[in-house]
């Protein structure tokens, strides 16, 4: 076939000299073809110089204009008017069709079907790069954003008006769409968002293309890695999903959902204009209705629904859910491990295995779970101590290692602490755990006393005790102790003056005279 012939190939190796046997013999060329092409070229007057810059096909056709051109019976459309019609609102290819048949039909012309005028649109698109398709594979991804348009929840007790915010998921292969209410757009919600998403869908798949918002993606350079918010990062972990943000100011990287996130304004905030939501419930539940009927209403250009094609050819292919959902999390850097192998927490100190004592380390914390890590590393977790309870411990033995010191507090080894003091001592922390119910509510307070014991010699501790025990109070704690202590009484052995009939401790005359009046 002439289409065939490599006529700039030709003109160069004529221009090197070679003759049109030798070109024959080189490139397995006929004669007559490279006859065609010598004398095209001869005839329009074109040397090598004339084609050297030009492509390929740019030199067939300029020494043969017009041959191997296809005409087509049918009316041919102005594609660049089609185009930029496309641009304005609600204009679509079908309407675009509908046109063009009715004006090709009063001038008598051939007209082209509607699947035909949309696959040679595609054609003149591509060719001309006005735009660019990106092909979908099911079960692949989901493309998920904030809606811009928002929502509102009316307060029936106090009239208020409070903001509703849109959370819009798509695959893009089916269309299927998801649409979840929230109160904010803060990380918590994003997240709880992401996990309804996925119990609505049924399944995961590898990839969640998000925009380039804080609590998803933390930066998005140009060069270099994209850094993940690492909440949004583990959640992404749990479904067995890699986040790849869609590039900054590009939209066409998820335009299925920028699509979707345009009709949700129209089948659910402009479908419930009229109606009044006075609970986050009774609005999810309505917009799930409405995002049903979204997902049920037939193609234009393909067969079936969104529903249909998601449960027929997409669904199958998603990827298992988890046993468990995602739990929500928040995190806390850089905390320090103890020299008592426990990092701090809400009030509360929780083990570490004693090797990372000095340590900084970062705490996961979830609704039931506290977990330690140093790095990528996951060092320990622990039950939650409940949010009411302070300077409680949770404890892995195999974290400590052997010695006393770092053994749990018990009533066993305060006594014991106790006893090496003195035995008024003991009798004052025996007398702190005659007034709680349980041993451990009294922890504290005779650890308190105790420790007084660091700050002023066991044997002044002692005199101290036994001298609170000869006063009017039942169970002298740390409160009684430590004036005595400090007003140097345990030396004098004078006992303190009886409170007040309120019940408070009245410091006595002896301890402004500094005991000497």
């Amino acid at each position: 076939m002439v289409r065939k012939i490599k006529a700039k190939q030709i003109l160069q190796l004529r221009n090197q000299g070679l003759s049109r046997r030798a070109i024959e013999s080189a490139q397995g060329m006929s004669r007559h073809s490279i006859r065609a092409v010598l004398d095209a070229a001869e005839r329009l007057g074109l040397g090598w110089d004339d084609v050297a810059e030009l492509s390929e096909a740019e030199v067939y056709a300029a020494l043969f204009p017009g041959r191997g051109v296809h005409e087509s019976v049918f009316a041919q459309p102005d594609w660049g008017r089609v185009h930029t019609e496309l641009a304005r609102v609600g204009v679509t290819l079908k309407l675009l069709h509908q046109e063009y048949v009715d004006a090709s039909s009063l001038a008598g012309q051939a007209v082209m079907s509607y699947d035909r005028f949309c696959r040679l649109y595609a054609e003149h698109a591509a060719v001309s790069g006005a735009t660019s398709r990106v092909g979908h594979k099911a079960g692949r991804s989901i493309e998920v954003d904030w809606s811009g348009p928002t929502m509102q929840l009316l307060d029936p007790t106090t009239g208020e008006i409070s903001k509703v915010y849109l959370f819009v998921a798509c695959l893009p292969f089916s269309r299927y769409a998801f649409v979840e209410a929230t109160l904010d757009m803060k990380q918590e919600s994003w997240l709880r968002a992401h996990t309804a998403m996925f119990a609505f869908f049924g399944g995961s798949v590898p990839r969640l293309v998000p925009d380039n918002l804080k609590t998803g993606v933390i930066s998005h350079p140009k060069e270099g890695e994209v850094v993940l918010n690492d909440s949004y990062r583990q959640m992404a972990a749990h479904y067995s999903a890699a986040v790849l943000p869609g590039r900054v100011r590009h939209p066409r990287d998820k335009s299925s959902t920028e699509n979707t996130v345009s009709h949700v304004a129209t089948w659910v905030i402009a479908g419930l204009r009229h109606e009044t939501f006075t609970s986050l419930a009774q609005l999810r539940l309505r917009i799930r209705e409405q995002m049903d009927a979204y997902n049920r209403e037939p193609f234009q250009k393909r067969v079936g629904s969104r529903l249909s094609v998601f449960t027929v050819e997409e669904k199958p292919l998603l990827q298992a859910l988890p046993a468990a959902p995602f739990e929500i999390s928040t995190w806390s850097y850089k905390r320090k491990v103890n020299a008592n192998a426990h990092v701090v927490w809400a009030r509360n100190f929780y083990s570490v295995p004693f090797s990372h004592i000095g340590a900084l380390v970062d705490l996961r914390i979830t609704e039931t779970m506290l977990e330690v890590y140093r790095r990528d590393e996951r060092l320990a977790s622990h039950l939650l101590l409940p949010a009411t309870t302070s300077n409680q411990y949770r404890t892995n033995e195999a974290d400590l290692p052997e010695g006393r010191s770092f053994q749990a507090w018990d009533r066993t080894r305060i006594e014991e602490w106790a006893a090496r003091i003195g035995p008024a001592t003991v009798t004052v922390t025996a007398k702190i755990f005659e007034t709680v119910f349980i041993d451990e509510a009294g922890f504290d307070a005779a650890l308190a006393v105790l420790r007084l014991s660091r700050k002023f010699p066991p044997a002044r501790l002692e005199a101290a005790c036994a001298l609170a025990l000869r006063g009017p109070i039942r169970s002298p704690r740390y409160a009684h102790l430590r004036p005595i202590l400090d007003t140097g009484q345990d030396k004098t052995g004078q006992v303190p003056e009886p409170a007040p009939d309120d019940g408070g401790y009245v410091r006595g005359g002896a301890y402004y005279a500094g005991g000497h009046r």
